[in-house]
């Protein structure tokens, strides 16, 4: 055997042996080398690397730099004293390779540090609201209502006004046209018009068909659209009454750019409403439709009324590449914020998800419609699927292979981890211009597909677009990435490129110092342009650092990178 294949068979096998968990503690070790002269705790003598050990190699510490400064005195004193050259060769390399692994360990420390400084800076910031802070506004009375918005299959949308709930100083609501010529063709860009301003709230009122007309019932039956309300959206009388659909409070969702808020939410008598009787009659009461099968008292949520849905806004245009990047980034925002509190929406679509614009024109995307979600706080986000009976959620051409696949069982449960993620991903499709697979009448199916039918976005949709909405569709959700970590991929390709370029796999020094000089710019414009969405979209990738999620994102972009995926 050659001293070079000595050397590398030694640091291979100190690699091993450290990523086996051997080492921990550095006691381990010395019990397995046992002999006179490997002692790592010798009586009355201390372990100090030797002078003539490279510089690079001199570490001080107990442990694993003390264990591997020890190997490598020792490894010198062998090839001194004797002994054949492959075994001196191979235990001089052992000691080599642990100091190299704990150089390696030092760096990730470090790094680990500075990424949970950032994010203990920015998570201090808090999520302004859009609409400026009111005290009133618990009665239908309170609120002038306009005409119908939007509707659903157990709800209805209308604007409304109030004096006491001005929208807040960088809320923009508008209707919408399509600029023919501009920085990117095709972008949605807000057209002011007289009175847009009128109606900058939104109503939806609830259908409330068997759940009972007191408070109690209809706010146990409907407990779910309640996650997303702030902590003033009910009166406190109410707030103790609720027990939710499992017999207990679903948990409410902190507030996020992404995230629909809930300003009030509160019962009262079902009115006739603009278009009711051709809209939902059978939603109504008998008092209003006497062939109605309603109830006289439901549920009615107060909102901020958004210029469109993201399925609205797709039918007249499709987003340039980086607006397109920076939308499917907030939905990956949104969904991962979401998960890190132990809830699943279970019913992301495109009608699903409203859409405004910045002051530059940005579309900003905010998750709605919490009808269908897992909230509670004895399930988090595995619901036991012990009968064929449990509701999985809602939209069946959207539900994540794991989901419409599982078969109930005993003790069988259905994982949404990554479920929404994967929902996003076959969103990415129609952001970008392309049918939904999903959903076309030639389309695939979620419980059957082979990734390899997965059609292409197209030539004009950035390479690491189309790696992250490949990821995302994995059917095994074990091989497929997390929210955080897809998000991570689009903020390293979007602002990260340069700290991308020198980057290693086994080496993020340079990638904190880039985080450093990142941060630090974020901090200077967050003042200046603090209602841009990429702005937002910057600070929220800051406040989540993480140097394990953050590794994971690189390697994605460098493995994607090497193999140019086909999409």
């Amino acid at each position: 055997m050659s001293v070079k294949h000595a050397l590398s068979r030694g640091l291979e096998f100190s690699r091993s042996l450290f990523q086996l968990g051997i080492l921990k503690p550095a006691g381990r070790i010395a019990g397995k080398f046992r002999g006179e002269r490997l002692r790592v705790n010798q009586p009355g003598r201390s372990v100090q690397p030797r002078t003539f050990l490279p510089a690079r190699y001199r570490y001080y510490r107990t442990s694993l730099s003390g264990l591997a400064a020890q190997l490598q005195s020792a490894g010198f004193r062998r090839l001194i004293g004797g002994g054949s050259p492959r075994n001196r060769a191979v235990f001089l390399a052992f000691g080599v390779g642990l100091g190299l692994i704990d150089q390696q360990l030092d760096e990730d420390r470090r790094s680990a540090a500075t990424c949970q400084e950032i994010q203990a800076l920015f998570t201090k910031s808090s999520v302004q609201s859009p609409v400026k802070p009111f005290t009133s506004g618990y009665k239908l009375e309170d609120y002038v209502i306009g005409k119908q918005i939007g509707k659903g299959c157990n709800a209805a949308v209308y604007e409304a006004a109030a004096p006491f709930a001005p929208l807040g100083p960088n809320s923009r609501c508008s209707l919408v046209e399509l600029k023919q010529n501009g920085e990117e063709s095709g972008i949605m860009a807000p057209l002011k018009f007289p009175g847009a301003h009128s109606y900058p709230l939104a109503v939806k009122m609830m259908w409330n068909i068997g759940a009972g007309s007191s408070s109690e019932a209809i706010l146990n039956a409907m407990a779910q659209e309640l996650v997303p309300a702030n902590p003033q959206a009910l009166r406190k009388e109410k707030e103790l009454v609720l027990n939710g659909h499992f017999g207990e409070a679903p948990k409410r969702v902190t507030a996020h750019p992404n995230i629909i808020q809930v300003y009030r939410a509160f019962t009262a008598e079902v009115p006739l409403l603009p278009g009711a009787l051709n809209e939902y009659p059978a939603a109504l009461p008998a008092r209003l439709n006497p062939a109605g099968l309603g109830n006289n008292h439901t549920l009615f949520l107060v909102m901020k009324n958004y210029p469109c849905t993201l399925q609205q806004y797709l039918q007249v245009c499709v987003p340039g590449s980086r607006h397109g990047s920076m939308m499917l980034l907030q939905l990956l925002e949104g969904v991962d914020h979401l998960c890190r509190q132990d809830i699943a929406h279970r019913d992301l679509k495109s009608d699903n998800i409203l859409l405004e614009f910045d002051s530059a024109d940005c579309p900003r995307l905010v998750i709605t419609d919490f009808g269908c979600c897992l909230a509670e706080e004895r399930l988090g986000l595995k619901l036991p699927f012990t009968s064929r009976y449990v509701y999985r959620g809602g939209n069946s051409c959207l539900m994540a292979p794991e989901v419409a696949t599982a078969e109930s069982g005993p003790g069988v449960e259905i994982n949404y981890s990554k479920a929404d993620a994967w929902a996003v991903g076959a969103i990415g499709y129609e952001i970008f211009g392309q049918p939904n697979p999903f959903y076309s009448s030639s389309g695939l199916e979620s419980r059957s597909y082979q990734e390899k039918q997965l059609p292409p976005l197209g030539a004009s949709v950035p390479s690491d677009v189309q790696l992250v909405v490949r990821l995302l569709l994995r059917r095994n959700p074990k091989k497929r990435p997390s929210a955080r970590v897809a998000a991570n991929i689009l903020h390293l390709s979007l602002w990260g490129k340069r700290a991308l370029v020198s980057l290693k796999p086994d080496s993020m020094g340079k990638m904190a110092d880039w985080l450093l000089c990142h941060s630090a710019v974020v901090l200077l414009k967050g003042s200046r342009r603090n209602a841009l969405v990429e702005a937002e979209l910057q600070r929220g990738f800051l406040a989540n650092l993480d140097l394990e999620e953050l590794r994971m994102a690189a390697g994605y972009l460098m493995y994607g990178r090497q193999l140019s995926f086909s999409i």
